[in-house]
């Protein structure tokens, strides 16, 4: 009976412990500032951008069916999302050197980042699985694309003082540009 008491109380503290650790970002919370290398290799930072509004998408993995489809709209809105002096970037949990091939493979015209070991997505309460390879063809060309982590498809809109004004767990990877530009005109 002792032995099931301690075995009681250990759970108790370990799912307990559990819970503190886990991050849970809500609307309001304000995100701290952040650093990943890009698809240049380059260390891309939050502090960097200016704009009114940073969107930030995360995506399970490169060159997939959905992912590029959520991509290349983001692409076919950049210039909306500069009118409405709005930056995006998009993150995954795949090598700077898949990001690389897929922004050259359909001419992504703003910022990939790598989070291989899974910091921004604890950062922004994403959860996380293991990820894997996948073998992509483009052009005639076959490419393995390498992922150290695998997120669901979450976009969060941050203001100027850096603050979720948006979160969807629950993204549409067809519509999710169209509906964030509409989110964000509605705040002008």
């Amino acid at each position: 009976m002792k032995n099931l008491f301690y075995l009681i109380i250990t759970f108790g503290f370990y799912f307990s412990s559990i819970a503190q650790n886990s991050t849970e970002i809500s609307i309001g919370n304000k995100v701290k500032p952040f650093v990943a290398i890009d698809d240049t290799g380059k260390t891309w930072n939050s502090l960097s951008v200016t704009s009114d509004f940073l969107v930030v998408y995360f995506y399970p993995a490169a060159m997939s069916g959905g992912c590029t489809k959520q991509a290349c709209s983001y692409r076919d809105n950049k210039t909306s999302f500069d009118k409405l002096n709005t930056t995006v970037i998009g993150i995954s949990g795949d090598e700077v050197a898949g990001l690389k091939h897929f922004k050259e493979s359909y001419q992504l015209n703003f910022p990939l980042l790598s989070d291989s070991e899974g910091k921004l997505s604890k950062l922004f309460g994403v959860p996380t699985t293991e990820g894997g390879t996948i073998n992509k063809e483009f052009n005639g060309e076959n490419f393995l694309l390498t992922r150290e982590i695998t997120t669901p498809r979450w976009t969060f809109i941050l203001n100027k003082e850096r603050k979720i004004i948006y979160k969807n767990a629950d993204v549409n990877a067809s519509d999710d540009s169209k509906i964030v530009k509409e989110f964000i005109e509605k705040q002008l």
